[in-house]
């Protein structure tokens, strides 16, 4: 198989000697992105590796050892074991894991985006300024469902960016926000949401035959409007329409703090016979999927495969084994980026997207200071495997 030519310039002096440091509830996506570094940077040939500029750049791991400890209080400190002086840091932290505890004055106590995010900062605080550089890689952005204000409300997401700022954050890296332009509230720093569209495109083609990928036979839709651009994207790469629910709401009152959904409206041309693609940020009841999937079916679609970058499922899985049961919903697309259950990583109609080594392409090219425009959009590799599927070329070993 050719390999996909090398757009990065990776001969530049590095910013720092790299250092990660995955906070708790993120170690196994940081150990998958430290094999890949560890392994690329063995097999680089680069004329000045063995210069004074590349020292360190060659290690057994780039994994620091850090960690937070915890009172019996639930209070919480953070220590970091070694030096950072100088490096170039990237911290990894995943606040949707909820299957971490601690003790709270004795009794069990799960942990909540509110603690993981407090646990960052304490991270950063520990650093105290030494490191040359921080990087925040935040997959799910804190308080991203709290981006806009309707009424008297509190700005949470603008808050905590401001926030990590102040205490010498450089970059916040995220992945497929809920709405990008809350970067806004911090204008003159570095903020990255980066899409999965690839990832995405290439476990459905790697699990799925007999897909006709033409817009005769298959389709994207946005389960609503705030989920546009995300779907006009995914369609335009794949060459497909593109169709839209909006969510017809009962403005008269308040369940679960908003107001309840009467029914979703379609816009779009027919899906009768057609594969349907569903792309959302993320899943969390799982309702939403739901319904749009029940007015496909009434409008003769085929197969549904719904893509969300988040899995959240937090009313758990008994419904999405129903709806599969049932045929409603033939696949669930979502990546490793948050906490995965083990029910959920067992079931026939789950697909995980692997985002590890694409992280690891973030973080090396990054620390060289090249631009990664290349890799926030694919769709030259999105061209390249739909082609390689076309013609059947396309197995299990590609990358």
């Amino acid at each position: 198989m050719p390999r996909r030519e090398e757009k990065r310039n990776l001969e530049t002096i590095p910013v720092g000697s790299l250092g990660i440091i995955p906070l708790k509830g993120c170690e196994s996506l940081g150990e998958k992105v430290d094999y890949y570094l560890v392994k690329w940077r063995q097999e680089r040939e680069n004329e000045h590796k063995g210069s004074l500029a590349f020292t360190g750049y060659e290690r057994p791991s780039y994994l620091l050892n850090a960690e937070v400890p915890r009172f019996g209080s639930g209070e919480a400190k953070g220590v970091i074991k070694q030096s950072v002086r100088g490096d170039d840091l990237y911290l990894m932290v995943d606040v949707c894991n909820h299957s971490l505890t601690y003790s709270l004055f004795g009794k069990e106590n799960h942990m909540s985006p509110d603690d993981h995010y407090q646990d960052l900062k304490r991270i950063i605080a520990a650093v105290g300024g030494k490191a040359r550089r921080i990087t925040v890689i935040m997959p799910f952005l804190y308080e991203s469902r709290q981006h806009k204000r309707t009424s008297r409300e509190s700005l949470d997401c603008a808050i905590a960016l401001q926030e990590l700022v102040g205490m010498g954050v450089d970059n916040i890296i995220t992945f497929d926000a809920h709405d990008p332009r809350v970067q806004n509230a911090i204008p003159l720093n570095g903020f990255e949401t980066v899409r999965t569209t690839y990832q995405f495109i290439k476990a459905l083609l790697r699990n799925i035959n007999g897909l006709q990928i033409d817009s005769d036979h298959m389709m994207v839709i946005s389960p609503d409007e705030g989920g546009m651009g995300r779907a006009i994207y995914l369609a335009s790469v794949m060459g497909l329409d593109v169709g839209m629910f909006y969510k017809r709401r009962d403005y008269t009152q308040v369940v679960d703090g908003r107001n309840p959904i009467v029914s979703h409206e379609f816009l779009g041309t027919s899906v009768e016979d057609k594969d349907v693609i569903i792309v959302d940020d993320m899943i969390s009841s799982g309702e939403s999927i739901f319904d749009v999937a029940k007015a496909l079916k009434q409008r003769k679609a085929a197969h549904i495969y719904a893509f969300a970058t988040f899995g959240l499922f937090t009313s758990g899985l008994d419904k999405f084994d129903k709806a599969y049961e049932e045929g409603l919903i033939d696949r669930v697309l979502t990546t490793n980026l948050i906490y995965q259950t083990p029910e959920l990583l067992s079931r026939e109609w789950y697909i995980s997207c692997d985002m590890s080594k694409y992280i690891a392409y973030l973080i090396d090219t990054l620390n060289h200071d090249a631009s990664i425009s290349d890799l926030l959009n694919p769709v030259e590799r999105i061209n390249s495997i739909i082609a390689r599927y076309k013609k059947g070329e396309l197995d299990t070993q590609v990358k």
